[in-house]
């Protein structure tokens, strides 16, 4: 993979996610570079093997392929979400984001997940009021304005589509929504803190089909501020709501393309049979 610019300086290369960096340095259009990845959870097995990547700004990219081939591996990668597993870890390969190697020593994960938000394949609201689960992220930041929160809170519903469905019940407990209503407030939890990519892993496999429905329409919708990149087993989700799709099998990137290109006119046989149900 060619690199997007020469290697800087690294307190100039950490400053979007570094404590204390610049907020206001723009992004790059490549936000995240996946370079030649190896990745293990016991050491000696790897689960990713030579994965390299480039995921673009303002687009949805859909990891596909079949249980175990690694697709959810790496999307926690993106936000160091395996760094909870002591034995697991990047044995070859970088991964970067804004232009940050987000292993760096500098690099603090918490401060990285403030700008990679991710939401979980089961729903899981906190115990707290509605306005409580969207607040939560703001105030952990620091964030103690009432006038403040109360914006933030309505615009955060809004955007998940749950403002109109919830505004007279804010103190009602989130547990009490449906599945559909919970799934879309933890998005609203996750947009909230405004991060610049959200991770989905499966958000809509616990889901009915019309509140699937629902959220891949937020889905579409969001992308307009956000980048998402989305692990699905659905592949008429993939069709559905991504712009670009990536097949895994083994722990290898097989092909990455246009999600339009992917499911017509596959370069490697092994995508095609996958797409087709030849094997999954």
């Amino acid at each position: 993979m060619k690199p997007m610019m020469s290697e800087p300086e690294p307190q100039q290369t950490l400053s979007p996610i570094r404590k204390g960096g610049d907020p206001s340095t723009p992004p790059p259009e490549v936000v995240i570079e996946v370079d030649g990845v190896h990745f293990h959870y016991v050491k000696g097995r790897d689960i990713l093997r030579g994965v390299s990547m480039e995921i673009r700004k303002g687009e949805v990219t859909a990891f596909i392929g079949p249980s175990g081939c690694g697709k959810t591996t790496l999307l926690r990668c993106f936000n160091r979400m395996n760094d909870l597993i002591p034995t697991a870890g990047i044995s070859k390969g970088q991964i970067r984001i804004l232009g940050t190697d987000i292993h760096h020593p500098k690099v603090d994960a918490i401060e990285l997940r403030k700008h990679v938000g991710m939401v979980f394949q089961k729903y899981n609201p906190f115990p707290k009021s509605i306005y409580e689960n969207v607040a939560y992220g703001l105030r952990i930041q620091g964030v103690r304005d009432r006038t403040k929160l109360d914006e933030a809170v309505e615009e955060s519903l809004r955007s998940a589509g749950l403002w109109e469905e919830v505004k007279d019940r804010l103190d009602a407990s989130g547990l009490g929504l449906s599945g559909g209503q919970q799934q879309r407030l933890c998005i609203a939890r996750t947009i909230a803190v405004r991060p610049k990519i959200i991770l989905m892993d499966e958000p809509c496999s616990a889901l009915d089909p019309i509140s699937t429905a629902t959220v891949e329409e937020l889905i579409t919708r969001l992308k307009k501020e956000f980048t998402i990149v989305i692990v699905t087993h659905n592949m008429q989700q993939a069709t559905r709501v991504s712009d670009r799709t990536a097949f895994f099998y083994l722990g290898e990137l097989i092909e990455m393309d246009k999600t339009t290109t992917i499911f017509n006119n596959p370069a490697k046989r092994q995508t095609e049979d996958y797409i087709s149900g030849r094997f999954g």
